[in-house]
């Protein structure tokens, strides 16, 4: 009970700050200006465009301004600005994603934690009921149960609202990834910097794993 108590305080700890994370980057709300940014480059309003990404706090901003870089640079292949490109998109990602997995492990490990107490009290039980012999008390027996039930209860209660606080933030991690792609794709097409398909052990490998996809 105190190993599933200290796991539902990191669980809160990580889910908090998190979402501090997030909403401070502003991951939803900052999606309009950089499209509007994405529009100005492609009419060529370069500096304008900077202008609005610079005071962006988004890290999708970021990809935008590292694509634009990549763009204006005459000697990188498309090959080369694709790598640069998922580079800086894999470690914003990476950033994004820090702690989840341990939140995800959370998850994951406590109903198995309180099982495992179930278990153990369990044993505990039938053993005071095997020390009494022939003095069998069912309330001996039904008070060690119930007992030995709470971990398994207090597991599932810390791991639902864990799983569910992962699959929310994990779901706002996916929606800045499938956007860096999108918009970085866009400015690609744009500027006709579209890496080629690379023919390899008789599979086509098209450079469509940026940002860890």
């Amino acid at each position: 009970m105190y190993v599933l108590l200290g796991l539902s305080v990191l669980a809160a700890a990580i889910s908090l700050a998190k979402l501090y994370q997030f909403s401070r980057l502003q991951l939803r709300r900052s999606e309009s200006r950089v499209a509007e940014s994405v529009e100005l480059i492609q009419e060529g309003e370069y500096e304008e465009a900077l202008r609005r990404l610079d005071g962006c706090p988004t890290p999708l901003a970021r990809v935008i301004e590292t694509t634009l870089d990549c763009m204006l640079d005459k000697r990188r292949s498309p090959q080369a600005i694709d790598v640069e490109i998922g580079r800086v998109g894999s470690n914003v990602i990476r950033d994004l994603e820090s702690w989840l997995r341990g939140l995800s492990s959370i998850a994951h490990l406590s109903p198995l934690l309180g099982l495992l107490g179930t278990v153990m009290g369990m044993i505990e039980a039938f053993m005071e009921l095997q020390r009494a012999g022939s003095h069998v008390d069912p309330a001996l027996l039904s008070g060690g149960i119930w007992e030995a039930l709470l971990t398994t209860a207090f597991g599932l209660a810390v791991a639902i609202p864990a799983m569910a606080s992962f699959y929310m933030l994990e779901g706002e991690v996916d929606h800045v990834r499938a956007a860096m792609k999108d918009k970085s794709w866009a400015l690609m097409v744009h500027f006709d910097k579209v890496p080629a398909v690379v023919e390899q052990a008789g599979e086509s490998k098209v450079a469509d794993e940026s940002y860890g996809v």
